[in-house]
């Protein structure tokens, strides 16, 4: 008699990250210089990811490069190298592919008065983007539809209203539809909410992330400001001096920073406990980056001695760190971390 060897338990399958919806490989952009100077590297070697539906905010002091990274995103900005992928396809540069991936991806720019036409009412704002695309549905719909998605209702309130007869945060609000209006898929934001009062921005900030839950919609947020990207983002990636120096998802960076110019950043909150890190010095020149971190010569940690007791003073001065990979994982370019953590020390 034979018996029938009994069926193999299935294996459990761990989950996968789902594919990016963007990502930039490599990527560098260097503007020339006048009269043979040397270029400025104002991205220089950045890998990012941003997953469908996640909101990740690219947070760095004035000048560190993240705006000129999120208008390459966008394909404003030509990159010198490296390369932008949509959906997965490399992002094609030619007049019509860029006007196509400009239906699914959109920007949001810091200051609502410069971005609508005084001129123009706020249904003409709203329904610019539809008809450069020649949307071929009801337009009028189209417009109602994003504006109440803005949290401006009833829409048609709105229809005949010019931008000077609106607040800052009615203004953001249909700067917002505009972009919702060609139901894009990506949204760039660039400072969004830095021009608006305090008591506007929680708003503002609230629209993002019901946007994110009902439709879906991803999202990079460009910000100084730390505390914003605690309160709005999934993840975060800290920028300085043309490339992310600590990436990884909001409650591991903000509550954990392992980078000290993110120690720095997060030093100077209302709430923030200890006295704040005062930086030494202003950021390099870009088209003089030097070697080693390019942190270094404006490190706490280096002035301190404390990178010297764990040895690596020498190499945050002369050291080169690789870029960070794109990704959901936490990560940091840092000698000082690296070896801090390697060694169990605080």
């Amino acid at each position: 008699m034979t018996t029938t060897p009994p069926a193999p338990s299935p294996v459990e399958e761990t989950p996968t990250a789902p594919a990016p919806l963007l990502s930039a490989d490599d990527l560098h952009i260097t503007f020339p210089g006048r009269r043979g100077a040397p270029g400025a590297r104002a991205v220089d070697g950045v890998d990012l990811d941003i997953a469908p539906g996640e909101i990740v905010a690219l947070v760095g002091e004035s000048g560190c490069g993240k705006t000129t990274l999120a208008r390459s995103l966008l394909g404003l900005v030509a990159p010198t190298s490296g390369r932008v992928t949509f959906d997965g396809a490399p992002l094609d540069y030619s007049g019509r592919a860029l006007k196509r991936y400009r239906k699914r991806a959109q920007l949001v720019l810091q200051d609502p008065s410069g971005s609508l036409n005084p001129r123009h009412t706020v249904y003409d704002a709203v329904a610019e983007g539809l008809r450069i695309h020649r949307y071929p549905g009801d337009e009028r719909a189209a417009v109602s539809q994003a504006l109440s998605r803005a949290g401006l209702r009833p829409p048609e309130r709105f229809f005949l209203r010019y931008p000077h007869e609106m607040s800052g945060g009615q203004r953001q609000r249909v700067v917002i539809a505009g972009a919702l209006a060609l139901e894009p898929e990506l949204i760039v934001a660039d400072e969004p909410v830095a021009s608006l009062d305090a008591s506007v921005r929680g708003e503002i900030l609230a629209l993002f992330l019901r946007l994110r839950d009902e439709l879906g919609l991803s999202a990079l947020v460009v910000t100084h400001d730390l505390g914003l990207a605690w309160n709005i983002a999934d993840r975060v990636a800290v920028m300085y001096l043309g490339r992310i120096v600590e990436s990884g998802r909001v409650e591991q960076v903000l509550t954990s920073p392992r980078h000290p110019y993110t120690q720095a950043l997060l030093s100077v909150l209302p709430e923030a406990p200890g006295e704040p890190v005062v930086l030494a010095g202003e950021p390099p020149d870009p088209s003089r980056i030097p070697g080693g971190c390019r942190f270094h010569a404006r490190c706490q940690v280096l002035a301190s001695g404390e990178a010297a007791a764990a040895g690596v003073a020498d190499d945050c001065r002369t050291k080169d760190l690789p870029v960070l990979a794109g990704g959901q994982t936490a990560q940091v370019a840092c000698h000082w971390a690296e070896r801090t953590a390697h060694s169990g020390r605080p």
